[in-house]
Protein backbone atom coordinates (compact mmCIF):
# COMPACT_ATOMS: atom_id res chain seq x y z
CA UNK A 1 0.00 0.00 0.00
CA UNK A 2 1.36 3.42 -0.95
CA UNK A 3 1.42 5.96 1.88
CA UNK A 4 0.15 9.45 1.24
CA UNK A 5 2.73 12.22 1.40
CA UNK A 6 0.76 13.89 4.20
CA UNK A 7 0.80 10.72 6.33
CA UNK A 8 1.90 11.90 9.81
CA UNK A 9 4.06 8.80 10.13
CA UNK A 10 6.26 10.12 7.32
CA UNK A 11 6.71 13.61 8.73
CA UNK A 12 9.71 14.54 10.93
CA UNK A 13 8.60 14.80 14.57
CA UNK A 14 7.84 18.17 16.15
CA UNK A 15 10.65 18.53 18.69
CA UNK A 16 8.93 21.44 20.41
CA UNK A 17 6.14 19.07 21.42
CA UNK A 18 8.66 16.97 23.37
CA UNK A 19 10.22 19.91 25.13
CA UNK A 20 13.50 19.57 23.24
CA UNK A 21 14.90 22.52 21.34
CA UNK A 22 16.50 22.44 17.89
CA UNK A 23 18.85 19.50 17.33
CA UNK A 24 22.45 20.72 17.35
CA UNK A 25 25.95 19.29 17.35
CA UNK A 26 29.38 20.89 17.62
CA UNK A 27 32.28 20.28 15.23
CA UNK A 28 35.49 22.28 14.77
CA UNK A 29 34.34 24.56 17.58
CA UNK A 30 31.20 25.58 15.68
CA UNK A 31 27.60 24.64 16.46
CA UNK A 32 25.48 23.28 13.61
CA UNK A 33 21.75 22.63 13.52
CA UNK A 34 20.78 19.14 12.40
CA UNK A 35 18.09 18.58 9.83
CA UNK A 36 14.94 16.82 11.08
CA UNK A 37 14.73 13.06 10.54
CA UNK A 38 11.88 11.06 9.08
CA UNK A 39 10.39 8.43 11.44
CA UNK A 40 12.01 5.01 11.39
CA UNK A 41 15.26 3.29 12.26
CA UNK A 42 18.54 4.99 11.32
CA UNK A 43 21.52 2.61 11.49
CA UNK A 44 24.56 4.78 12.20
CA UNK A 45 28.24 3.82 11.86
CA UNK A 46 30.48 5.37 14.51
CA UNK A 47 34.30 5.60 14.91
CA UNK A 48 36.26 2.43 15.71
CA UNK A 49 38.76 4.36 17.82
CA UNK A 50 39.53 7.82 16.49
CA UNK A 51 36.60 10.17 17.18
CA UNK A 52 37.62 12.30 14.18
CA UNK A 53 36.47 9.52 11.85
CA UNK A 54 32.77 10.23 12.38
CA UNK A 55 30.85 11.68 9.41
CA UNK A 56 28.83 14.90 9.41
CA UNK A 57 25.77 12.90 8.43
CA UNK A 58 26.25 10.60 11.41
CA UNK A 59 26.52 13.56 13.79
CA UNK A 60 23.42 15.18 12.31
CA UNK A 61 21.47 11.92 12.63
CA UNK A 62 22.55 11.31 16.22
CA UNK A 63 21.62 14.88 17.15
CA UNK A 64 18.22 14.85 15.43
CA UNK A 65 17.07 11.40 16.58
CA UNK A 66 14.52 11.11 19.37
CA UNK A 67 16.78 8.54 21.05
CA UNK A 68 20.02 6.69 20.39
CA UNK A 69 19.97 2.92 20.95
CA UNK A 70 23.45 1.94 22.14
CA UNK A 71 25.18 -1.35 22.84
CA UNK A 72 26.92 0.25 25.84
CA UNK A 73 25.55 3.67 26.76
CA UNK A 74 28.78 4.60 28.56
CA UNK A 75 30.80 4.18 25.35
CA UNK A 76 28.35 6.08 23.17
CA UNK A 77 27.95 8.85 25.74
CA UNK A 78 31.63 9.69 25.28
CA UNK A 79 31.09 10.18 21.53
CA UNK A 80 27.95 12.27 21.99
CA UNK A 81 29.53 14.45 24.65
CA UNK A 82 32.57 15.08 22.44
CA UNK A 83 30.32 16.60 19.80
CA UNK A 84 27.89 18.37 22.13
CA UNK A 85 24.96 16.03 21.40
CA UNK A 86 22.31 15.68 24.10
CA UNK A 87 20.02 13.05 22.56
CA UNK A 88 18.73 10.58 25.18
CA UNK A 89 20.49 7.19 25.25
CA UNK A 90 18.76 3.83 25.58
CA UNK A 91 20.49 0.46 26.02
CA UNK A 92 20.04 -2.10 23.24
CA UNK A 93 22.37 -5.10 23.33
CA UNK A 94 22.54 -8.88 22.90
CA UNK A 95 20.48 -9.42 26.07
CA UNK A 96 17.63 -7.15 24.95
CA UNK A 97 14.55 -9.31 24.48
CA UNK A 98 11.47 -9.21 22.32
CA UNK A 99 9.72 -6.84 24.73
CA UNK A 100 12.40 -4.19 24.22
CA UNK A 101 12.12 -4.48 20.43
CA UNK A 102 8.33 -4.20 20.61
CA UNK A 103 8.60 -0.96 22.58
CA UNK A 104 11.08 0.47 20.07
CA UNK A 105 8.84 -0.51 17.16
CA UNK A 106 5.87 1.15 18.87
CA UNK A 107 7.83 4.37 19.30
CA UNK A 108 8.76 4.45 15.63
CA UNK A 109 5.19 3.64 14.60
CA UNK A 110 4.20 6.63 16.72
CA UNK A 111 6.36 8.87 14.55
CA UNK A 112 9.75 8.81 16.28
CA UNK A 113 13.16 8.52 14.63
CA UNK A 114 15.55 6.18 16.48
CA UNK A 115 19.28 5.89 15.82
CA UNK A 116 20.96 2.51 16.30
CA UNK A 117 24.71 2.37 17.01
CA UNK A 118 27.23 -0.22 18.16
CA UNK A 119 30.14 0.43 20.50
CA UNK A 120 32.39 0.97 17.49
CA UNK A 121 32.07 0.75 13.74
CA UNK A 122 29.09 -0.27 11.64
CA UNK A 123 26.13 -1.82 13.52
CA UNK A 124 25.05 -5.39 12.72
CA UNK A 125 28.65 -6.49 11.95
CA UNK A 126 29.25 -8.98 14.82
CA UNK A 127 26.55 -7.02 16.63
CA UNK A 128 23.02 -7.84 17.90
CA UNK A 129 21.23 -5.06 16.02
CA UNK A 130 20.00 -7.24 13.14
CA UNK A 131 16.98 -8.46 15.14
CA UNK A 132 15.77 -4.90 15.57
CA UNK A 133 16.31 -4.19 11.86
CA UNK A 134 14.32 -7.33 11.00
CA UNK A 135 11.51 -6.27 13.31
CA UNK A 136 11.43 -2.78 11.81
CA UNK A 137 11.24 -4.18 8.27
CA UNK A 138 8.47 -6.59 9.22
CA UNK A 139 6.54 -3.66 10.73
CA UNK A 140 6.82 -1.73 7.48
CA UNK A 141 9.12 0.93 8.96
CA UNK A 142 11.87 2.70 7.05
CA UNK A 143 15.43 1.51 7.76
CA UNK A 144 18.08 4.05 6.74
CA UNK A 145 21.80 3.15 6.75
CA UNK A 146 24.27 5.91 7.65
CA UNK A 147 27.61 4.49 6.40
CA UNK A 148 30.99 5.04 7.96
CA UNK A 149 33.88 3.25 9.72
CA UNK A 150 34.20 -0.54 9.78
CA UNK A 151 37.03 -2.41 11.50
CA UNK A 152 36.76 -5.30 9.04
CA UNK A 153 37.15 -3.13 5.93
CA UNK A 154 39.82 -0.94 7.55
CA UNK A 155 41.94 -4.01 8.36
CA UNK A 156 41.38 -5.48 4.91
CA UNK A 157 42.69 -2.44 3.06
CA UNK A 158 45.73 -2.18 5.35
CA UNK A 159 46.68 -5.86 5.21
CA UNK A 160 48.19 -5.82 1.74
CA UNK A 161 46.25 -8.92 0.71
CA UNK A 162 43.85 -9.37 -2.24
CA UNK A 163 40.61 -7.43 -1.79
CA UNK A 164 38.72 -8.43 -4.93
CA UNK A 165 37.06 -11.30 -3.07
CA UNK A 166 36.83 -11.65 0.69
CA UNK A 167 34.77 -13.41 3.35
CA UNK A 168 33.98 -11.91 6.76
CA UNK A 169 33.81 -14.64 9.41
CA UNK A 170 33.58 -12.59 12.61
CA UNK A 171 34.66 -14.45 15.75
CA UNK A 172 35.74 -18.08 15.60
CA UNK A 173 34.62 -20.54 18.31
CA UNK A 174 36.46 -20.14 21.59
CA UNK A 175 37.45 -23.79 22.08
CA UNK A 176 40.28 -25.16 19.98
CA UNK A 177 38.47 -28.22 18.65
CA UNK A 178 35.48 -26.27 17.39
CA UNK A 179 37.79 -23.54 16.11
CA UNK A 180 39.84 -26.00 14.04
CA UNK A 181 36.67 -27.51 12.64
CA UNK A 182 35.43 -24.11 11.51
CA UNK A 183 38.83 -23.23 10.04
CA UNK A 184 38.74 -26.47 8.04
CA UNK A 185 35.45 -25.32 6.54
CA UNK A 186 36.87 -21.89 5.77
CA UNK A 187 39.87 -23.44 4.01
CA UNK A 188 37.74 -23.88 0.89
CA UNK A 189 36.75 -20.20 0.68
CA UNK A 190 38.34 -18.82 -2.54
CA UNK A 191 39.22 -15.44 -1.13
CA UNK A 192 40.73 -13.46 1.71
CA UNK A 193 39.38 -14.21 5.20
CA UNK A 194 38.63 -11.45 7.71
CA UNK A 195 38.18 -12.43 11.35
CA UNK A 196 37.75 -10.77 14.73
CA UNK A 197 39.58 -12.26 17.72
CA UNK A 198 39.90 -11.54 21.42
CA UNK A 199 43.50 -10.54 22.26
CA UNK A 200 43.96 -13.28 24.88
CA UNK A 201 43.01 -15.98 22.34
CA UNK A 202 45.11 -14.65 19.47
CA UNK A 203 48.24 -16.84 19.94
CA UNK A 204 46.20 -20.06 20.07
CA UNK A 205 43.99 -18.98 17.17
CA UNK A 206 47.00 -18.25 14.97
CA UNK A 207 48.56 -21.62 15.87
CA UNK A 208 45.33 -23.40 14.92
CA UNK A 209 45.06 -21.39 11.70
CA UNK A 210 48.65 -22.25 10.75
CA UNK A 211 47.96 -25.94 11.38
CA UNK A 212 44.61 -26.16 9.58
CA UNK A 213 45.06 -23.64 6.75
CA UNK A 214 48.81 -24.09 6.27
CA UNK A 215 51.67 -22.07 7.70
CA UNK A 216 52.60 -20.53 4.37
CA UNK A 217 49.37 -18.59 3.96
CA UNK A 218 50.01 -14.83 4.01
CA UNK A 219 48.27 -13.00 6.83
CA UNK A 220 48.13 -9.78 8.83
CA UNK A 221 47.22 -8.97 12.42
CA UNK A 222 45.78 -5.46 12.78
CA UNK A 223 45.63 -4.07 16.30
CA UNK A 224 44.14 -0.85 17.70
CA UNK A 225 43.18 0.44 14.26
CA UNK A 226 42.87 4.27 14.00
CA UNK A 227 44.17 4.63 17.58
CA UNK A 228 47.47 5.95 18.89
CA UNK A 229 49.16 2.54 19.05
CA UNK A 230 47.84 1.16 15.76
CA UNK A 231 49.99 -1.69 14.46
CA UNK A 232 49.68 -4.06 11.50
CA UNK A 233 51.99 -7.07 11.56
CA UNK A 234 52.30 -8.98 8.30
CA UNK A 235 53.83 -12.35 7.46
CA UNK A 236 52.78 -15.92 6.86
CA UNK A 237 50.64 -17.72 9.43
CA UNK A 238 53.58 -19.75 10.72
CA UNK A 239 55.67 -16.64 11.37
CA UNK A 240 52.82 -14.75 13.04
CA UNK A 241 51.93 -17.77 15.18
CA UNK A 242 55.54 -18.07 16.33
CA UNK A 243 55.79 -14.33 16.97
CA UNK A 244 52.70 -14.16 19.19
CA UNK A 245 53.55 -17.44 20.90
CA UNK A 246 56.81 -15.83 21.97
CA UNK A 247 55.51 -12.35 22.80
CA UNK A 248 52.17 -13.38 24.29
CA UNK A 249 48.71 -11.88 23.76
CA UNK A 250 48.62 -8.25 22.60
CA UNK A 251 46.47 -5.50 24.08
CA UNK A 252 43.56 -3.85 22.32
CA UNK A 253 41.10 -4.74 19.58
CA UNK A 254 42.34 -7.25 16.98
CA UNK A 255 41.38 -8.08 13.39
CA UNK A 256 43.07 -10.98 11.58
CA UNK A 257 43.23 -11.07 7.77
CA UNK A 258 44.29 -14.30 6.03
CA UNK A 259 45.04 -14.65 2.33
CA UNK A 260 44.62 -17.70 0.13
CA UNK A 261 47.27 -20.41 0.06
CA UNK A 262 50.23 -19.81 -2.28
CA UNK A 263 50.20 -21.97 -5.41
CA UNK A 264 53.51 -23.55 -4.41
CA UNK A 265 52.38 -24.35 -0.86
CA UNK A 266 53.65 -27.75 0.36
CA UNK A 267 51.18 -30.60 0.23
CA UNK A 268 50.09 -33.17 2.85
CA UNK A 269 53.12 -35.40 2.26
CA UNK A 270 55.45 -32.55 3.16
CA UNK A 271 53.43 -31.81 6.31
CA UNK A 272 53.53 -35.45 7.39
CA UNK A 273 57.32 -35.61 6.95
CA UNK A 274 57.81 -32.40 8.91
CA UNK A 275 55.57 -33.62 11.71
CA UNK A 276 57.44 -36.93 11.93
CA UNK A 277 60.80 -35.18 12.15
CA UNK A 278 59.54 -32.76 14.78
CA UNK A 279 57.91 -35.43 16.93
CA UNK A 280 61.18 -37.35 16.99
CA UNK A 281 63.15 -34.23 17.92
CA UNK A 282 60.60 -33.10 20.54
CA UNK A 283 60.96 -36.43 22.34
CA UNK A 284 64.58 -35.48 23.17
CA UNK A 285 64.80 -31.69 23.00
CA UNK A 286 63.02 -28.48 23.96
CA UNK A 287 60.65 -26.91 21.45
CA UNK A 288 63.20 -24.28 20.47
CA UNK A 289 66.06 -26.76 20.02
CA UNK A 290 63.86 -29.28 18.20
CA UNK A 291 62.71 -26.61 15.76
CA UNK A 292 66.29 -25.50 15.12
CA UNK A 293 67.46 -29.05 14.44
CA UNK A 294 64.62 -29.83 12.03
CA UNK A 295 64.99 -26.49 10.27
CA UNK A 296 68.66 -27.27 9.66
CA UNK A 297 67.78 -30.76 8.38
CA UNK A 298 65.04 -29.66 5.98
CA UNK A 299 66.20 -26.21 4.96
CA UNK A 300 62.81 -24.76 5.92
CA UNK A 301 62.43 -21.37 7.57
CA UNK A 302 63.15 -21.62 11.27
CA UNK A 303 60.07 -19.58 12.23
CA UNK A 304 57.78 -21.88 10.20
CA UNK A 305 59.20 -25.00 11.83
CA UNK A 306 59.00 -23.42 15.28
CA UNK A 307 55.32 -22.56 14.79
CA UNK A 308 54.59 -26.15 13.78
CA UNK A 309 56.57 -27.47 16.75
CA UNK A 310 54.41 -25.34 19.07
CA UNK A 311 51.26 -26.87 17.61
CA UNK A 312 52.56 -30.44 17.99
CA UNK A 313 53.77 -29.82 21.53
CA UNK A 314 50.41 -28.37 22.54
CA UNK A 315 48.57 -31.28 20.93
CA UNK A 316 50.69 -33.68 22.99
CA UNK A 317 49.93 -31.71 26.17
CA UNK A 318 46.19 -31.73 25.39
CA UNK A 319 46.26 -35.47 24.84
CA UNK A 320 48.03 -35.95 28.15
CA UNK A 321 45.38 -33.87 29.97
CA UNK A 322 42.49 -35.78 28.39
Amino acid sequence: MTQRSDDPRRRPPDRSATGRGPAVYTAFGLAAEAEPLAPGLHVVATPIGNLKDVTFRALSTLAAADAVLAEDTRVTRTLLAHYGITTPLLAYHEHSGEGVRERMIARMQGGEALALVSDAGTPLVSDPGFKLVQAAIEAGLAVTPIPGPSAAITALVAAGLPTDRFFFEGFLPQKSGARRSRLATLAAVPGTLVLFEAPHRLPEMLADAAEVLGGTRPAAVARELTKLFETVRRGDLAALAAEYAASGPPKGEVVVVIGTAPEDAPGPEHDADLDARLETALARHSIKDAASLVADETGLKRREVYARALVLARRTDDAGDA
